[in-house]
């Protein structure tokens, strides 16, 4: 399949290739809070029925997305933030069989499971699905889940050297049969998997790396980057870098990023709701993910607490807050600076999303972003 028919193909065959100017999915349902680090009240729960509802809603409403989080271990504090997780190959599955159009993602990190599994899961998953089926390659960051496999953490760098690897074995048994492979960190011998994926070549591939070899590394081997933005000018400098490192290697990438979403009728409404998140936030678990991030320095105390309540929101994402449509414009300054998509989160997803389909989706269209 030569480059011109894979991009028609993909067009017609894979909702993240459509024409949509801005892309939407779900993002972190499968897991306690979600993405808000806070005690302030929800109907949301981490549980397979409530997650069901969430994606029907989402792939009435013609979302492209459901990308959960891949976690092991909580992040302590009064929520235990995440501490409750349905694992993400099993919950595709399931999210799959209860959905007609939209994706559904396993966020798989990588020293957790041999690329062999990961691959046939993968492509049971895709045949499930109807070739709706992704994969969000995590190199794992959180030292102590990491330890709860018997892994050494590794050195930053030696992390995406063993991703791609990893993505390599896998992307050949995808595409190949009775082939071999030696590396630095896998070595397979008659490679063989049966049924191929649906998707041609192989399914869609995503990563969030944001640092210079996460950048390499998406722009080597992934489809999606899903950078994170903490302004828009930062964001517009990522997303054009990492298309240029694609570029390097012959190839083209998509840019994504993700955002937290707190809408009301009126703006004074949504910044109380806001505001009311952060004054309800798990301050202890929130400083824990901070330090394992490396963010917490006495020398920037306005600035961390400002990162802060970013994370207690919505995991550090792009905000969103205001009425319908202040969230559209947010939506029109991240299409102009180069990004094609936005996983969300809310504080009630189940709830929210209603709102959003019914408020926030029609101006979307009228501004050209949603067809």
């Amino acid at each position: 399949m030569n480059a011109t028919t894979l991009m028609e193909y993909r067009r017609t065959h894979i909702p993240v290739f459509n024409d949509n100017k801005m892309k939407l999915g779900v993002f972190g349902s499968n897991v306690s809070y979600g993405c808000t680090i806070s005690l302030a009240e929800s109907t949301f729960e981490p549980t397979y029925k409530h997650n069901v509802a969430i994606a029907k809603k989402a792939d009435a409403l013609g979302f492209e997305l459901l990308v959960p989080v891949g976690r092991w271990k909580g992040f302590g504090g009064p929520t235990d933030f995440n501490g409750t997780c349905m694992e993400t190959y099993t919950w595709a599955t399931a999210m799959a069989t209860q959905t007609a159009h939209i994706m559904v993602f396993s966020t798989s990190h990588v020293p957790t499971i041999h690329p062999v599994v990961a691959a046939k899961q993968g492509a049971t998953i895709d045949h499930i699905s109807g070739g709706r089926w992704g994969l969000n390659i995590v190199c794992g960051w959180y030292t102590p889940e990491m330890e709860m496999f018997g892994a050494k953490q590794m050195a930053h760098d030696d992390r995406y050297r063993y991703a791609s690897e990893w993505i390599q074995v896998i992307k050949q048994l995808w595409t190949e049969q009775h082939s071999d492979y030696e590396g630095t960190f896998f070595r397979v011998k008659d490679g063989y998997l049966l049924p191929k994926p649906v998707q041609e070549p192989y399914p869609v591939l995503i990563n969030a790396g944001s640092s210079p070899a996460g950048r390499d590394f998406s722009a080597r081997e992934v489809d999606f980057n899903f950078v994170s933005i903490d302004t828009l000018e930062n964001g517009k400098e990522m997303a054009a870098d990492v298309r240029r490192r694609a570029q390097e290697y012959g190839r083209e990438i998509g840019v994504m990023t993700y955002g937290l979403v707190v809408c009301r009728d009126t703006e004074k409404e949504a910044k109380q709701a806001y505001d009311y998140i952060v004054e309800k936030g798990d301050w202890e678990a929130t400083h824990n993910i901070m330090r394992i991030l490396g963010v917490e320095s006495g020398s920037f105390d306005s600035q961390i607490k400002q990162f802060a309540e970013r994370f207690i929101a919505g995991w550090g994402g792009y905000p969103m807050v205001g009425t319908p449509e202040q969230v559209v414009e947010e939506m029109l300054k991240l299409s102009r600076s180069g990004i094609e998509g936005v996983i969300l989160s809310w504080l009630d997803y189940n709830q929210e999303i209603q709102y959003f389909g019914e408020k926030i989706l029609p101006l979307m269209r009228q501004a050209g972003l949603r067809t």
